[in-house]
């Protein structure tokens, strides 16, 4: 078969584990290992363009075979070569190229193009990122809530209408089992853009908001859902939770609890360091889920 044509359908927005599809296209990578693509997917990849939450933990079921999956990435194709990861040249929505979900497997134990698999996504990984990454935007929420008073000048709101400090001064953000860690960098170009920087001088009382936030919408069982604006992999997708002051969407294609009831309860512990000409301040969120 021909590399596909189109964007690889995808499930896992709707928080499914599994189903059964059509494998596409397989191409061997030259490490021992293949790229799977498959008409449909419930497996979560990594996307490079933006990697805080990674892959999904599971594995193709061919016949009675059963074929780990060892990673899966955003991929993009123009129907004569396939480009995986950080290698993709273009941006999503450009004409003429797919993107597509590549499952990738130990080359020895790839199934054929046309062979019908079944996809199957570890339940429990799924869960702990699910709730990681509702507990994060959470935080953000509640960090950018704490400092708005730190603000001299006017500056884009988030969600909720409070000044964006999580999208202005983020470096990296990472999603965790049940958590995550969020690094944020405060040096001359948002103190240009109205940051005083002394708001963080008691960086634990400004902790201490944040949680006490978390706390009252953690107790409130907030529902979490995911609006979508259709089945393929670069439609756009919201994150949407039903705060008690409003209803906040935050683009998003990762995998998020359904409400925060299942996250327990949510805590996050701030920590600033210098470092040359700026400073920088780690946020690591927990969530706190009930086991069985």
């Amino acid at each position: 078969m021909t590399l596909p044509a189109r964007d690889t359908t995808v499930l896992y927005p709707s928080s499914a584990l599994g189903n059964t599809t059509t494998v596409l296209h397989v191409e061997a990578l030259g490490d021992a290992r293949a790229a799977v693509l498959l008409e449909a997917t419930a497996f979560h990849p990594r996307d490079e363009a933006w990697p805080d939450q990674g892959a999904d933990a599971g594995e193709l079921l061919v016949g009675d075979t059963r074929v780990p999956i060892v990673d899966a990435v955003v991929a993009a194709t123009d129907g004569a070569s396939l480009h995986l990861g950080r290698e993709v040249p273009v941006r999503k929505g450009t004409d003429g190229w797919a993107f597509v979900v590549a499952h990738l497997v130990d080359a020895a134990g790839a199934p054929a193009e046309g062979d019908t698999v079944t996809v199957s996504v570890d339940g429990d990984l799924r869960r702990a990122l699910s709730v990681g990454h509702t507990a994060c935007h959470l935080a953000s929420l509640a960090l950018n809530a704490a400092l708005a008073s730190a603000w001299r000048k006017e500056v884009q709101p988030d969600a909720a209408g409070s000044p964006d400090f999580d999208a202005l001064a983020i470096e990296t953000s990472t999603i965790t089992a049940d958590g995550s860690v969020d690094v944020y960098r405060i040096g001359k170009s948002l103190r240009r853009k109205g940051f005083d920087p002394a708001a963080l001088d008691d960086v634990q009382a400004v902790g201490s908001v944040v949680n006490a936030r978390l706390a009252e919408w953690t107790a409130a069982g907030i529902p979490i859902t995911i609006e979508s604006d259709g089945p393929d992999l670069t439609d756009r997708r919201r994150w949407r939770a039903e705060l008690p002051d409003g209803v906040v969407t935050i683009p998003c294609g990762g995998t998020h609890a359904s409400s925060t009831d299942e996250t327990g309860g949510i805590t996050v512990g701030l920590e600033t360091s210098a470092e040359e000409g700026a400073v920088r301040l780690v946020m690591t969120t927990r969530a706190h889920p009930p086991r069985p």
